[in-house]
């Protein structure tokens, strides 16, 4: 198993100076951003400019994946793919081709990527749109040796309600859209943090859905129980003070959150997962500047590492 985390939480960094920061804690791995240059998605990044990656620049990347010892897990790029407007759609669509091919060239085995959600339409009119989108773009992956993955996230920050945003969060949703897109390269980057706000079990959801996990995402969470029983299930409505701010969960470090991992990590040597494991940085007491980022991932690889090194 490989550990790492997602580059685009360090900014104004090139990618061969965030593998050899990696290494230099002890990293064997990136899940690196991979949105376009020009964007307005926040966590966002773009360490590899797919759409005019050349041949040189390939043997490049590779040339410093080998200095610095570092695998990459996943090419990420996580956008609404059920935008209600088509031309949007149909952008974000080439975009995520495009990510593909440049994990085949790159010969990294994943790449993750949302659902989104049309917010016009139905959750059954959103499925049949997704089965008819993904069943296009698995295929895709397949004709270039990559797999495509989703993560389970509401996103509520897509609507100014708070209300989810995907229809891939909940083993409800899971259940459907492997129904609608059945094939083995189609599966989940696992992230218990969202389900632990959710109150829904993660380590249930880790053992039942162990053939379909890709790739696991290590954020933590607080969740405020006395909050959540003043907002309700729905969370905060009036006066939020960020895109995220429902009132009764906050995304932190491994480590300083709700989550037990050394629990986690017993289902998951119970399950033999063995691919990889990747920190995801959106701790906002750590996102100031660089160093502040740095010095929330190496708390996480500090409370993270003997316990993966124990599961080894």
């Amino acid at each position: 198993m490989k550990f790492g985390f997602l580059t685009g939480c360090l900014q104004n960094m090139s990618l061969e100076e965030k593998m050899s920061y990696a290494h230099q804690v002890g990293f064997t791995a990136l899940d690196v951003s991979c949105w376009p240059r020009e964007n307005t998605r926040d966590y966002s990044g773009s360490d590899i400019d797919v759409e005019n990656l050349t041949d040189a620049e390939v043997i490049k990347i590779k040339a410093d994946q080998q200095k610095y010892n570092i695998e990459f897990s996943s090419l990420a790029y996580y956008d609404n793919m059920l935008d209600p407007d088509p031309q949007i759609r149909a952008t974000y669509k080439a975009h995520l081709e495009a990510v593909i091919i440049a994990a085949e060239k790159l010969g990294t085995p994943l790449v993750g990527c949302f659902t989104g959600k049309d917010q016009t339409k139905s959750i059954k009119e959103n499925f049949d749109d997704f089965e008819v989108l993904f069943t296009d773009l698995v295929s895709f992956a397949e004709q270039h040796h990559v797999k495509l993955m989703i993560e389970n996230c509401p996103m509520p920050g897509w609507q100014e309600d708070g209300l989810p945003a995907t229809i891939s969060y909940s083993p409800e949703f899971w259940d459907e859209m492997f129904k609608r897109v059945p094939s083995s390269s189609f599966g989940l980057n696992f992230d218990p943090s969202h389900l632990a706000w959710m109150h829904i079990d993660y380590l249930d959801c880790l053992r039942k859905y162990k053939d379909r996990i890709f790739h696991i995402d290590a954020k933590d969470v607080i969740v405020d129980e006395e909050q959540f029983h003043y907002y309700g299930i729905f969370g905060k409505k009036l006066n939020r003070q960020h895109e995220e701010d429902l009132g009764f969960w906050t995304p932190v470090i491994p480590g300083l959150g709700d989550i037990n991992w050394s629990e986690f990590y017993n289902v998951m040597k119970e399950i033999g997962f063995d691919s990889y494991f990747s920190i995801e940085h959106e701790d906002r007491r750590f996102a100031d500047n660089n160093k502040d980022v740095e010095a929330g991932l190496e708390y996480a690889y500090n409370h993270l590492n003997p316990i993966i090194h124990e599961f080894k």
